[in-house]
């Protein structure tokens, strides 16, 4: 698919797109100097491009009144919430528009009966929480970012966070949503009820499409009874084999917590300096476990979870003895991302997903990856989905391990595919893994979700540069498609 470029031609399409919008607009919703512009060409990942313009929209009105202008000129749009992803899905890459959703942010409908609350897309993932608790109530998805990050961006990205283990990702947790595709379409897809098999499910196949086929603008979420109780475990091991050897006994039993975070041995270090939390001097490795529920129940499935954990090499299991404790130990585990960066200036964080029977191998893999390529890996997450955040760390100015940085890349994504596991379990793909794609999607299938976007979007306006890599592109890289029939092992 052609994509505009950053040529005089493109430059005065965008200026065309301005000015049709800028006779509708007030200025404090419009910006097109470029300063004021700069702060919207970057998210979390920390590349930067800026755009021509920012428009703020307040409805869905705006919305397919955006789009109709980008469309009928063939230039760039990028929607964003509050820019809080990792890969790079909101940076406009090719200029054009950027399209901000952070001031629809209304919750529209909260019915505790039906168990579902309706939002815009620019409504944050804390202010749906605060609401749905007043009733006893949550929504699934819960990643670090939750009080700063928007559901739309949330929807978009797929998000998930530790509570995913036990309750699903966005994809599990949406009952509907109302969008507009890159032809000014509105859609409304889903429905009101949590059952519902009427037509395609274009609501699953629009979460996690990173704004590429069609804009969210509202969503009806599915929202869950709030367990009453809360449960936090810490267990201390020796080494990361005990802890990751726990992890696969403690989901290889019924009792299912609802967080399951491993640290290895930096994770840990980190996590220590940034607070004292009494971890053992000898721990190399720790898992942070959450069980929720009432009474008996409760009570008996922490004990499972407990007799689970004691593997050998436990050196310390520890329950958390009131709920300011056990928010002390959360809070070490949200600080181990920023925290890294003082570890190394580059960080490269890959959220990498394996079966949970395959983690062994894939730690395994990691202290192979570290020796051999001379980089720091330091690794933690969710070890209940198989979801673990993987951290290249290296100094920039050093040009050889900046050089072994990609090399290292290419053996974990091969790794991580022969596993029968996945690039990204809740990041996404945007700009950072778009070129590894067809490393795990095989080319028949690419073609049919190119040809799906040409439906949705059939200008290419939407968000280019992310998620899909074009036909011509990194075919001569790729290495052997990994099987998926149980037992294969691709050879790394």
């Amino acid at each position: 698919m052609n994509r505009p470029k950053d040529t005089a031609d493109s430059l005065d399409r965008a200026r065309a797109a301005i000015a049709a919008l800028s006779a509708h607009w007030p200025a404090g919703r419009l910006l097109t100097d470029p300063a004021d512009c700069l702060a919207y060409g970057y998210d979390n990942s920390r590349r930067v491009v800026a755009p021509q313009a920012v428009v703020f929209a307040l409805d869905e009105d705006e919305v397919v009144r955006v789009v109709e202008a980008c469309r009928d000129r063939r230039v760039p749009l990028t929607v964003r919430g509050r820019g809080t992803n990792t890969t790079g899905a909101s940076v406009p890459v090719d200029g054009g528009i950027v399209l901000s959703m952070e001031r629809m942010n209304r919750i529209l409908r909260l019915s505790p009966g039906d168990r579902l609350i309706e939002c815009e897309a620019g409504c944050l993932n804390g202010d749906v929480q605060r609401a749905a608790a007043a009733h006893g109530l949550f929504w699934a998805p819960d990643p670090t970012s939750a009080d700063y990050s928007t559901v739309g961006g949330n929807l978009a990205c797929g998000a998930g966070g530790p509570r995913a283990v036990k309750y699903g990702t966005a994809r599990e947790n949406v009952l509907g949503l109302s969008a507009v595709t890159g032809a000014g379409q509105r859609l409304r897809c889903g429905s009101l009820t949590t059952k519902g098999v009427v037509g395609y499910d274009l609501t699953r196949l629009l979460i996690g499409s990173e704004g590429t086929l069609a804009l969210i603008t509202r969503a009806a979420l599915k929202l869950l009874p709030r367990p009453p109780h809360k449960r936090t475990l810490r267990a201390a091991y020796s080494d990361v084999a005990s802890a990751i050897a726990a992890v696969t006994r403690i989901m290889g039993q019924p009792a299912t917590p609802c967080a399951l975070e491993f640290f290895d041995g930096d994770a840990v270090a980190l996590a220590q300096a940034w607070r004292d939390c009494g971890i053992p001097e000898r721990t190399g490795a720790l898992l942070l476990i959450d069980i929720d529920g009432d009474g008996d129940g409760l009570e008996a499935d922490t004990a499972a979870v407990a007799a689970a954990a004691g593997t050998t090499g436990l050196l310390e299991l520890r329950q958390a003895a009131t709920a300011a404790e056990s928010e002390d130990l959360w809070a070490a585990r949200k600080a181990l991302s920023p925290s890294l960066r003082k570890l190394a200036p580059r960080k490269v964080n890959e959220d990498v997903v394996v079966p949970v029977t395959q983690l062994p191998t894939l730690v395994a893999g990691l202290r192979k990856l570290s020796t051999d390529h001379g980089l720091r890996v330091v690794s933690f997450g969710h070890a209940g989905n198989g979801n673990l955040h993987v951290n290249l760390l290296a100094d920039p100015l050093d040009s050889a391990q900046s050089r072994a940085i990609e090399a290292c890349l290419h053996a974990l994504f091969e790794l991580v595919l022969s596993l029968g596991g996945s690039l990204s379990g809740e990041h996404g793909v945007g700009i950072e893994k778009r070129a590894y794609v067809n490393w795990e999607i095989d080319a028949p299938s690419l073609a049919l979700m190119r040809a799906i976007k040409v439906v949705f979007d059939p200008a290419g306006i939407l968000n280019p540069g992310k998620t899909l890599p074009d036909a011509s592109e990194g075919s001569d890289t790729a290495p052997s498609r990994t099987s998926r029939e149980p037992g294969f092992k691709h050879p790394v």
